[in-house]
């Protein structure tokens, strides 16, 4: 498939998709486990859906064991939670630098009230930091189930300014991205990062604020296309109940001042079954109402569960969700998350372990997003990163590089452009398509093409691809078929035709040769003296050559 196909097909899908029903089904699969092959084929698209991207090294890894000891493994991460970010900014201009945080020390537990520069420079650091922390994830699911969190309960560093409640939100998310769906829920709503983000620390008995009770229901718990019934006055009375909740000064954490709480019975619509949540009054007030006020949203539970397990859907899995979906897939996980009582992890561990995941219509269905593309092409082609620990200036510029890649092409980290997240995610009926464009095209191979030919250069040090160091991890880099084969399976999702794999090998490998052996010796003349520049230059040229013309392919951008 062209770029040309690749762009019609997304025209002819759109049209498609416009129409609000299915009359036959994608794929008729559902959560039976999977009990077929579990190759790369199936570890690299395992890999490229729950963690960013599918590095040799990684595929090895879990190539060696069975498909449910991997997704055991993605599901319960063991490494720490990563160490936050640090001072690496510059202060000089600032009217009062932090001068009392030494540069390389973390700045989140400084609470002082700081500059307008330096705390720019804190959120900047955070957004440099996050993309780091996928760039040098684990092996495990946690950075992208973090991200998707980001996006459900989305927050914009811009309007929330202060950097240590931003880090907290994250941290918050991080913590919890595989536990107790109600659980967080709760920890957000009186989350600092979010009562700044939604005005809650602004919500008072005299002028109760609606924006959080209104998103708590629309977009967090219940959302919109189930069809849910609340009102207007459910959202004015949740908001009520939600008043009182402040941000302490001197640490940045939230607490409850009874003297801003309206203390008066809030009722509810007949959607909620007419409930009451009785007015309290004193110290733990804000706690027992609040509890009383999720307890009856999650008791619509039907509602809930669909929704949230929707979105999973969509992130993990495909962006449509016709009959047999609904039938054969979301209603069983809808119903799991409610029996498990609200528990995440039950309910990836079955969608990841299920047919339906590993059926061939959802691999390469995906198209990467901006942060899938620039985190998957590093981790995947093993770009080399200046340490954190030695070199952190260095490695926080190489990360801000990418996240301002992200940023050009509508996906900027730490700030999605509203509460309803990126549009990407939710807006029917495109969905993933919307990532594609006649603008953001060119600029995603400006970006492949930079890495992979001059690097991106900044003090001192260079990001670049080496198309070496990956062929060299490749079964067999001598061979040109199964070079190209091997290579294909790491960053590619869908099938390249056997006519065009042998059209890339002659023009590119072999130089215009027919004979495989040109390549062949070239490799082997270099393997054996891996100090001659002629030899090396010889083989860096086609291999640049050839990924850089596999990641121009409409192809690469599939997921």
């Amino acid at each position: 498939m062209n770029r040309r196909e690749f762009l019609a097909a997304r025209r002819v899908l759109s049209r498609q998709q416009q129409s609000p029903s299915y009359h036959s089904a994608r794929t008729l699969s559902g959560l039976t486990p999977y009990s077929g092959a579990f190759g790369v084929e199936e570890v690299v698209h395992l890999l490229k859906r729950t963690m960013f991207g599918a590095s040799p090294d990684d595929v090895t890894y879990f190539k060696s064991g069975s498909m449910s000891a991997a997704v055991d493994e993605l599901l319960n991460p063991s490494a720490p939670l990563p160490a936050p970010p640090v001072k690496e900014y510059d202060t000089n201009g600032a009217d009062t630098p932090d001068n009392n945080i030494a540069a390389g020390a973390t700045w989140v537990n400084d609470h002082v009230d700081v500059d307008g520069t330096v705390s720019g420079g804190r959120r900047s650091s955070f957004k440099k930091w996050g993309i780091g922390r996928m760039i040098h994830q684990d092996r495990s699911i946690r950075e992208k189930m973090t991200l998707f969190f980001h996006n459900h309960f989305a927050t914009e560093s811009a309007t929330i300014q202060n950097p240590q409640c931003l880090y907290q939100h994250h941290a918050l998310l991080r913590t919890n991205a595989l536990g107790n769906f109600k659980a967080l829920v709760r920890a957000v709503t009186i989350d600092p990062g979010m009562l700044l983000y939604l005005n809650g620390n602004l919500n008072t008995d005299t002028a109760a604020d609606e924006n959080y009770a209104r998103e708590l229901q629309e977009l967090f718990t219940l959302g919109k296309e189930n069809n849910p019934n609340y009102t207007e006055d459910d959202v004015k009375a949740a908001a009520r109940v939600l008043t009182g909740w402040r941000i302490r000064e001197t640490d940045d954490t939230a607490y409850f001042d009874n003297t801003k709480h309206d203390k008066t019975s809030k009722p509810f619509s007949s959607f909620y079954g007419n409930t009451v949540i009785a007015g309290q009054n004193g110290a733990s007030a804000g706690d027992t109402e609040l509890d009383a006020l999720l307890d009856m949203i999650f008791n619509k539970k039907a509602e809930v569960s669909q929704f949230i397990v929707k979105k999973l859907y969509r992130w993990f899995c495909y962006y449509t969700i016709d009959s047999a979906a609904q039938a054969n897939v979301i209603d069983p996980l809808a119903q799991l998350f409610r029996d498990s009582n609200w528990d995440i992890k039950p309910v990836l561990s079955a969608l990841f372990k299920s047919e339906h995941f590993f059926d061939p219509l959802n691999r390469g269905c995906l198209i990467k997003s901006p942060i899938d593309l620039s985190v998957m092409l590093s981790r995947e082609f093993g770009m080399v990163f200046p340490d954190e620990a030695s070199q952190y200036a260095s490695a926080y510029g190489m990360y801000d590089f990418l996240q301002n890649q992200g940023s050009i092409l509508n996906q900027d980290f730490g700030d999605p452009p509203s509460v309803s997240g990126w549009p990407s995610y939710y807006q029917a009926p495109n969905f993933y398509e919307l990532w594609i464009n006649s603008d953001t095209l060119p600029k995603r191979e400006r970006l492949t093409d930079t890495l992979i030919v001059t690097g991106y250069m900044r003090g001192g040090n260079t990001l670049i691809i080496d198309p070496v160091a990956f062929a060299k991890k490749m079964s067999n880099p001598g061979d040109p078929n199964l070079l190209i084969t091997d290579s294909l399976a790491i960053l590619y999702r869908v099938p390249l035709s056997i006519a065009s794999r042998n059209t890339i090998k002659t023009n590119i490998l072999l130089s215009g040769q027919t004979d495989d052996s040109y390549w062949t010796n070239a490799w082997n003349a270099w393997l054996s003296n891996q100090s001659d520049p002629m030899a090396y230059q010889t083989i860096y040229i086609r291999l640049r050559d050839l990924y850089k013309y596999l990641m121009n392919l409409a192809e690469y951008q599939l997921a």
